[in-house]
């Protein structure tokens, strides 16, 4: 895959927990597929990408902590 083939896939990620197709955990697990087969082939991930994954992952922890 080449670096536009991985941001058409972020906006779709991104599409997806907009609208109701997606889970956030299951977005969240591809984002996370993508980033490392991106950093395999040798590309940079981009600091959006990390930047997404960050926040999910933190929301994900917030959630956690405030479940009985």
């Amino acid at each position: 895959m080449v670096e536009l083939d991985y941001s058409a896939e972020l906006s779709r990620l991104l599409s997806e927990m907009q609208g109701e197709q997606g889970d956030a955990h299951e977005i969240l697990m591809r984002l996370k597929q993508l980033m490392a087969t991106m950093r395999a082939e040798g590309l940079t991930v981009p600091q959006d990408f990390k930047n997404l994954e960050a926040g999910l992952d933190k929301e994900f922890e917030a959630a956690a902590k405030n479940q009985p």
